[in-house]
């Protein structure tokens, strides 16, 4: 096993793989794939500043973000296919993983941002580890799914200081529609629970991006076309748990993938009055931190085939 500074990391959950809701139990170690699609060889698809992310994440220097490949959640509309389905991305060990974060940390920017976690926390634990023994001080960002096991982001919430869960689904049918599974709602919001108690709301929380953020959590939400109920059942959901402090971003760049087209589902964009109904309810219950996004250009959809960065827009 290749080391990284004086630490010799620890990949033994792979062999068992539990790391997700879907507890698969395969053993990743030996080259078995679970729901995820992915062995214990970590894959990356992109790793490098990304200007995209809400103001006090991208700040002036960017976000730096690393996206891995395979995913635990599975929406069949997944607008990052090229990831989560197709598994496009580079092997590396966790030297080369640990040498190039370490580069990009170096850069500036104002967190290393970890996009699509959950299956590969191992290696982003280790990751941690090393990073802050080799003196970096940046802060780490969980990006996810908040599709999650609660008992795991306790353990998390010591490495990671600045949490972007989505929160996709108030609707457990539409979640099984969507990804199989009906019980998201309920442990997005658990897992949601841990995560505030942990480590509070977003702070400090600027809309200019003069400031960046250093620790807590903001939620973010993908309005999904004819689907204003879900998304209005989660802004009366989130205000009831958590009031209107709650960091909360609106998203409306949902693009149909072609699955969408194959099930005749979710297969259109949405349209400029489902946003505004669902962005009116968020100022009505008066949340306060609150970003929204312009008229949708296209420009959120990234490809992570291109050489350059792949993304274009801020939200």
């Amino acid at each position: 096993m290749k080391t990284f500074g004086n630490l010799k990391p620890d990949f033994s959950e792979y062999k068992q793989c539990r790391l997700c809701p879907r507890e698969c139990g395969v053993n990743r170690l030996a080259g078995q794939k679970g729901f995820c699609g992915e062995t214990s060889d970590c894959r990356v698809a992109y790793c490098g500043a990304h200007f995209g992310e809400e103001p006090p994440i991208s700040g002036v220097f960017g976000s730096g973000t690393v996206f891995f490949s395979g995913c635990s959640c599975g929406c069949f509309f997944c607008q990052n296919v090229q990831l989560s389905k197709e598994h496009l991305g580079e092997i590396l060990d966790f030297t080369e993983l640990s040498a190039r974060v370490l580069a990009l940390a170096q850069r500036n920017v104002h967190n290393l941002n970890f996009v699509t976690p959950e299956h590969w926390w191992p290696h982003i634990r280790e990751l941690c580890r090393s990073l802050r023994a080799e003196g970096v001080d940046t802060p780490f960002l969980w990006n996810s799914s908040g599709y999650c096991r609660s008992e795991l982001l306790v353990e998390q919430c010591q490495y990671i200081d600045i949490f972007l869960p989505d929160f996709k689904f108030a609707d457990a049918g539409l979640a099984e529609r969507c990804m199989g599974r009906r019980d998201y709602p309920e442990l997005a919001l658990a897992g949601l629970r841990v995560l505030v108690e942990k480590k509070g709301f977003l702070r400090p929380f600027d809309g200019s991006g003069e400031i960046t953020a250093s620790q807590g959590v903001m939620v973010r939400h993908l309005v999904l076309p004819g689907e204003v109920e879900n998304s209005l059942s989660v802004l009366r959901l989130l205000h009831t748990a958590f009031g209107e402090g709650l960091p909360l971003s609106l998203m409306r760049q949902f693009t149909p993938m072609p699955e969408c087209e194959r099930r005749q589902l979710l297969n259109r964009k949405v349209h400029n009055e489902e946003y505004e109904e669902i962005c009116k309810l968020a100022v009505e219950l008066g949340f306060r931190r609150l970003f929204l996004q312009d008229e949708d250009d296209g420009s959120f959809l990234p490809d992570f085939r291109k050489n350059q960065q792949p993304f274009a827009g801020n939200k």
